[in-house]
């Protein structure tokens, strides 16, 4: 049966650092924005992840006026696992707000924002680093990706560790100079590293100020030091590690087909990562183009909950259309803070 006109759905892109949520009328205009913290049910317990994320969704739903919803659409990191995605799944129909609800890893969120047929490999690599490929006759791969014991290394935590033990050792004489001892230490306005690991450790520096590291990591690099680009240098070979693997795996090696990189880290496009990462493709698979999304990954959580509907394509094709113009509206209204709603203007 064909939705109400003013019937919506939600979307859902939950990242390790922050969670957008979405309302959207199911024509495609965005209603409202919603941002809650990240969706980490392994750090801080399920139920909180639940209860910040059902926070967000009550929110996005009073700014956009309380419309019928008839899908919800989340793409969520930590969901690596397919008990995971399940789990998660029954939490929000346990909400009661529809029975149309489909979850994946944020992985496809990024790659559906970034490719038009679902074709092609996206890597994440925000605070963690992730990745998926899809190929033209179903092939998915994809990879555990809950950090060292999987084989992981990446994003803007271990960046930051990487930084932090250069600079310490650095400083203590354990290790080659770098400057990244004094940038780390200036950065948190204290006179050495160490006083940055014993603030830390007290909690007199907040451990969630961590990821700050990361564009001091990528300034010392720019600037020709040594340890700090071995450290980029790393980050870029994971990510090219598992971009190809993943071409490889969904038949993809041989074929013009594109790789999609984002999350907080990719998403900066630092030159000396990007180009990095760019050349690493391109030595071993020349047909693929790297690319990296203006779109927010939110607009693939918006694709999942319109594949709930029964539009036909016409309608389809003018919704996505309109979704894209009108997040692209919202988003960039939408701070950087711990939780904000931004309504639209009601057209």
């Amino acid at each position: 049966m064909t939705p109400h006109p003013d019937a919506a759905v939600i979307a859902v892109d939950g990242g390790n650092s922050k969670t957008d949520v979405a309302v959207v009328r199911i024509d495609g205009e965005v209603l409202s924005v919603a941002r809650s913290g990240g969706h980490r049910p392994h750090a801080i317990g399920i139920d909180a992840a639940e209860r910040e994320l059902h926070g967000a969704v009550i929110e996005a739903l009073a700014t956009a006026g309380e419309p019928d919803v008839v899908a919800i659409g989340a793409y969520v990191a930590n969901a690596d696992f397919a008990i995971e995605e399940q789990v998660l799944r029954d939490r929000i129909l346990s909400w009661g707000i529809t029975e149309g609800v489909e979850v994946g890893n944020d992985t496809l969120a990024l790659l559906r924002s970034g490719v038009d047929d679902r074709v092609g490999v996206a890597v994440v690599c925000g605070a963690g680093i992730n990745c998926v490929g899809l190929g033209r006759n179903g092939e998915v791969a994809r990879f555990p990706a809950i950090g060292t014991i999987t084989g992981d290394w990446g994003g803007g935590f271990d960046l930051s560790l990487a930084a932090m033990f250069h600079a310490a050792r650095s400083e203590d004489g354990r290790g080659p100079a770098t400057m990244l001892s004094p940038m780390i230490a200036r950065h948190f306005a204290r006179a050495t590293t160490l006083d940055v690991s014993e603030g830390m450790h007290l909690g007199d520096i907040d451990q969630k100020r961590l990821h700050e590291i990361v564009p001091v990591l990528f300034d010392a690099a720019q600037r020709g030091d040594e340890i700090a680009g071995d450290v980029v240098a790393r980050q870029a070979h994971e990510v090219v590690s598992m971009a190809t693997i993943a071409l490889d795996r969904v038949g993809l090696a041989d074929v013009e087909a594109d790789v999609v990189l984002g999350g907080g880290v990719l998403a900066a496009d630092y030159p000396l990562l990007s180009q990095a990462v760019r050349r690493g493709i391109a030595a071993t698979h020349p047909l693929a183009h790297v690319t990296i999304p203006e779109l927010s990954p939110l607009m693939g959580s918006i694709l999942l909950a319109l594949d709930e509907l029964p539009l036909d394509p016409a309608a389809r094709s003018a919704a996505e259309e309109r979704a894209r113009a009108s997040l692209v509206r919202v988003k960039s209204g939408v701070p950087r803070s711990e939780r904000h709603v931004a309504a639209t203007v009601q057209h």
